[in-house]
């Protein structure tokens, strides 16, 4: 009786252990669906000067040309040897922050990225609106920037975007109406996630008029201050946006052709500005170390985000973090 009953209570033992390690076996973990609160950021802006030169910018004689920036490093972090290693044209510039892939892909709009932008891997991975992702820019041929050419994700988890003329979307507009456009939209959604393209510098440039270039350079610095003075004013964004200033692209050195041009691979127009304020980076920094480049951009975005990074070639930025 005395060997039947510790039987009994053994076998229990073994088809209960038996019970567990099948369900153990057959469970399926969840996936989550919000990102994980690692960082104090929830919202990221990514605002692309488009084509300044570094000489005309962070490294002029006494940086008169962007007195906000240099008075808002700070607040955050600037990256002196960022470099783009890619295409240094405007759409393949603008991919490659976004997609953290470099592709030579077209610059005049007809031909989209190859991989998922952090806009749609954010919005896929958070099944959020996509009022809550914008690209907002000053150039038509940008609004590529809302899909890619990937199988599944074509026409798929798109961002919301407002790019070139106003009222009818085709061709180029003055930056003061992306300015205003982005404002508009921050405050009507409260996305989590902006690209913003301000075109000005790059087109006065092209028309190699050095007075006007200069003169939006330093009018772009003013809105960089005017965008992150607007963060803080929003309860939406207040203390947990982090702000990124990047370029799609350089210019030409002068031995290289000058100023009114770009796209080789000349230090003029491979060496880009990175520069970032918010709740999970350091402040008053500057980096001069390690070897960063555009396509980290997209990487530090997922980061940030919590999104998994699942096309990304670039590394994170962890030298700008707290």
């Amino acid at each position: 009786m005395k060997k039947f009953f510790l039987y009994s209570i053994l076998s229990l033992f073994m088809l209960s252990c038996s019970n567990n390690d099948t369900d153990a076996q057959t469970q399926t973990p969840t996936q989550p669906t919000k990102p994980e609160a690692k960082y104090q950021t929830k919202n990221v802006i990514l605002l692309v000067v488009d084509g300044p030169r570094i000489s005309e910018t962070w490294e002029a004689a006494n940086k008169e040309n962007i007195p906000n920036r240099v008075s808002l490093l700070n607040q955050g972090v600037f990256i002196s040897n960022f470099k783009n290693n890619g295409t240094t044209n405007t759409n393949p510039g603008h991919s490659a922050m976004c997609s953290g892939v470099y592709e030579n892909i077209k610059n005049n709009g007809t031909e989209l990225p190859g991989f998922p932008s952090i806009m749609q891997q954010w919005l896929k991975f958070t099944g959020a609106d996509k009022t809550k992702a914008w690209v907002i820019a000053s150039k038509d041929k940008l609004e590529v920037l809302n899909d890619c050419k990937l199988a599944d994700w074509k026409g798929k988890f798109q961002p919301s975007v407002d790019c070139g003329v106003s009222g009818n979307g085709t061709g180029y507009r003055d930056d003061l109406i992306t300015m205003t456009k982005t404002k508009e939209v921050m405050t009507k959604y409260s996305p989590n996630v902006i690209v913003i393209n301000l075109k000005d510098v790059d087109s006065y440039g092209h028309a190699n008029k050095w007075d006007e270039y200069i003169k939006a350079i330093k009018t772009t610095d003013a809105s960089i201050k005017e965008i992150w003075d607007y963060i803080q004013s929003l309860p939406a964004y207040k203390d947990k946006t982090t702000l990124i200033v990047s370029n799609d692209h350089g210019r030409h050195l002068d031995a290289n052709g000058g100023f009114a041009e770009h796209g080789d691979d000349c230090a003029g127009c491979r060496h880009i500005e990175f520069f970032a304020m918010g709740p999970d980076f350091k402040k008053n920094t500057t980096i001069s170390t390690g070897n960063y480049e555009q396509i980290d951009i997209a990487s530090t975005m997922a980061e940030l985000l919590g999104v998994p990074a699942q096309y990304m070639k670039g590394k994170i930025i962890k030298d700008a973090f707290k």
